[in-house]
């Protein structure tokens, strides 16, 4: 309920990640106490030499008249029904209070060049992250599957600038941009939303929503934005993963259910389920990659590779190891292998 009235309440924008700074309330608060500090050290100063001061109204000046004086005096207001007449008090408003009227209008004017400012850039930011991203993942979703997958992309070598992150609540929008990840705040199933990501322009596209429902309409708006790109798309239930392939996705990964098989696999042999969960955490100790074949290993059976191969793509076909159609290798086909971690090189991009 939460999340829907968020999606409903904020606006669809773009968010890109920042360096940690302080926050507004905070600064407008240091610059307004900045700015009192600078009217008490003005009146103290004119309260001292109150003297040489003249007052149109009673000759004589009190504290409230000094703290009078002070304030049009650095807002440039100047009544005149208050002047300074001695030399002394003339050369104080020459050489103290014009330069704390100096430093009083910076402070003020300042917070709205930083405003002013701060909006240009974000701008031009945004207007260069269009124009120079090319080939880049969409994560529809923050959540678990959605981080698990991201760290899976990161460990490969995908750089954190070529990731762009969807979702409808704030919160995770802002937690994605303290991560270092573009965010767009919006609901993936609108083509505008998606537009913003740039997902006619990326390469790939992975749906991880906590809805089945919400994934089928993803993919569909996703697939007909975006022709060519590679969709994965998670489901909770098996049933809605023919609807979500039909819907335009390359890959369905039914999370329960795969979950589930884990599980079953642990309690059969522990050691079998610490492998399986071992391969699918890239970056430590062994991982399953796809990579093309090389041409030293053409014409070799699969059996003869460095590399302990467990399948061939050959073209749209996936041909298991002891396929005897897999083997001799040829160049276009691509492996699936399992290598040490410390061996995985950044994942080779498919051929067009």
């Amino acid at each position: 309920m939460a999340r829907h009235a968020d999606e409903k309440l904020s606006p669809t924008r773009i968010r890109m990640p920042r360096p940690v700074v302080e926050k507004p309330l905070r600064q407008v608060a240091k610059r307004l106490m900045m700015a009192l500090s600078v009217l008490a050290v003005t009146t103290l100063i004119v309260y001292l030499d109150r003297e040489g001061y003249h007052d149109n109204a009673d000759e004589t000046l009190d504290f409230l008249d000094c703290a009078y004086y002070a304030t049009v005096t650095l807002s440039t207001t100047g009544y005149g029904d208050i002047v300074p007449y001695s030399d002394s008090a003339r050369l104080v408003n020459i050489l103290l209070i014009t330069p704390l009227r100096v430093l009083f209008l910076i402070i003020l004017v300042g917070t709205t060049l930083e405003v002013l400012t701060e909006r240009t850039r974000e701008e031009w930011r945004l207007n260069r992250w269009r124009s120079t991203l090319r080939d880049h993942t969409v994560v529809v979703g923050f959540g678990t599957k959605g981080r698990s997958a991201i760290q899976t992309l990161c460990a490969t070598g995908l750089r954190k600038e070529q990731i762009v992150i969807v979702d409808p609540s704030t919160k995770v929008i802002e937690t994605a941009n303290s991560d270092g990840f573009v965010g767009v705040l919006g609901d993936a199933t609108r083509s505008d939303v998606l537009l913003r990501a740039e997902v006619q322009k990326a390469r790939q596209i992975v749906i991880a929503t906590q809805r089945d429902d919400t994934a089928v309409l993803v993919a569909l708006t996703a697939r007909q934005l975006n022709k060519g790109a590679k969709i994965v798309a998670a489901v909770r239930e098996e049933e809605n993963a023919p609807l979500l392939r039909q819907s335009g996705a390359d890959a369905v990964i039914t999370s329960a259910s795969a979950a589930g098989r884990l599980l079953g696999l642990s309690v059969l042999s522990p050691s079998a389920g610490t492998v399986m969960e071992d391969l699918i955490q890239q970056g430590s100790g062994l991982d399953l990659v796809e990579r093309p074949v090389i041409k030293s290993e053409v014409g070799k059976h699969v059996r003869e590779t460095e590399d302990l191969v467990v399948s061939v793509l050959r073209g749209h076909r996936l041909l298991g190891y002891d396929d005897p159609a897999a083997s001799p290798l040829q160049l276009t086909d691509r492996v699936i292998t399992i290598v040490r971690a410390a061996a995985v090189t950044p994942l080779s991009t498919p051929p067009e």
